[in-house]
């Protein structure tokens, strides 16, 4: 069941988000030394989790007025159990209640569990001329910080 962290379970997600990305290297994608994205999470209503210890974690933030998925993580033991997709069914769900207009991510353009699955789940991409200053900033972010090291794109729903 898909429902809201609880803060001593926070510190806990940073294994299931290097566990996670652990398997990019399978792709040749290896991600720079640095803390996780839920290391810099200390706000428990911006992660939804499932599993009792948490085995996957959706995190997300507001960018340009819509909801952001800023990472979407389940152990790898955990995979293909649904995990992934009933976090993804709640994040849109959450965005809906709360009157995003749209839920926005980046990811991994050729990643065949990234952008593939996202279009999957009704994302499409999203064309630069359509991004908003926030979003912008956001993938300059990324940059920055050296994960763009594939080719990679902005979704909305």
């Amino acid at each position: 069941m898909v429902r809201w962290a609880e803060t001593d379970e926070l510190a806990g997600l940073v294994a299931v988000e290097l566990a996670a990305d652990g398997l990019f290297e399978q792709v040749g994608i290896v991600f720079p030394p640095g803390t996780t994205m839920i290391e810099e999470v200390d706000d428990p209503g911006a992660v939804l989790v499932e599993g009792t210890p948490p085995a996957g974690f959706a995190m997300i933030g507001w960018v340009d007025g819509n909801l952001h998925l800023e990472q979407l993580a389940v152990h790898p033991r955990s995979m293909r159990q649904g995990i992934g997709g009933r976090l993804m069914a709640a994040v849109i769900d959450h965005a809906g209640a709360a009157g995003a207009p749209a839920v926005t991510l980046t990811t991994y353009r050729d990643v065949p569990w990234n952008a593939p699955w996202y279009a999957r789940h009704g994302f499409s991409v999203m064309p630069e001329e359509e991004w908003g200053p926030e979003l912008r900033a956001v993938v300059e972010h990324e940059r920055e910080l050296g994960i763009e090291v594939a080719p990679r794109v902005v979704m909305r729903r």
